[in-house]
């Protein structure tokens, strides 16, 4: 089970994890990172522990398919809480192949997704919580790019 203090249960701070974080996504699930978000409702300036919480929709399957993927999601996000920066919403996001997936397989969409967020510093959930690039290509504006996209 997911330590109280560690889960995520306001509106908001879903919205917040999703609008204004960085995403990464596999084939079973999406993760949103938002990092340094201090908690408005947490008294004193203190940086508040990592907190995460799960959607799984009926697309993932009935009730009881339902339940064990978020049982399953809980449990592999609490063997991972020592990786998160303090003060970070992680909202993960179960895609419909999660009801039929293998728990090994959750764990490793899981640790790809949160490897590709924290992993490096273009990658990684920001301090301000802004989203990046990620690295990509800057646009039309870049030298040595062809800003009509025509065939040379």
């Amino acid at each position: 089970m997911l330590p109280t203090e560690h889960r995520l249960r306001r509106r908001e701070d879903f919205a917040t994890a999703v609008r204004r974080g960085r995403r990464a996504g596999r084939p079973l699930l999406v993760v949103h990172c938002r990092s340094g978000a201090t908690d408005p409702h947490a008294a004193g300036g203190s940086v508040p522990p990592a907190r995460a919480g799960f959607v799984v929709s009926k697309a993932v399957g009935g009730a009881v398919v339902r339940t064990k993927v978020k049982r399953r999601l809980r449990h592999l996000v609490r063997d991972r809480l020592d990786r998160l920066p303090a003060g970070s919403l992680v909202v993960v996001r179960a895609l419909p192949g999660a009801g039929a997936a293998e728990y090994d397989q959750l764990a490793r969409d899981l640790d790809a997704a949160l490897e590709r967020l924290l992993g490096g510093a273009p990658k990684g959930c920001n301090p301000t919580g802004a989203v990046t690039d990620g690295g990509r290509a800057a646009g039309p504006g870049k030298p040595g790019r062809d800003p009509g996209g025509s065939a040379q």
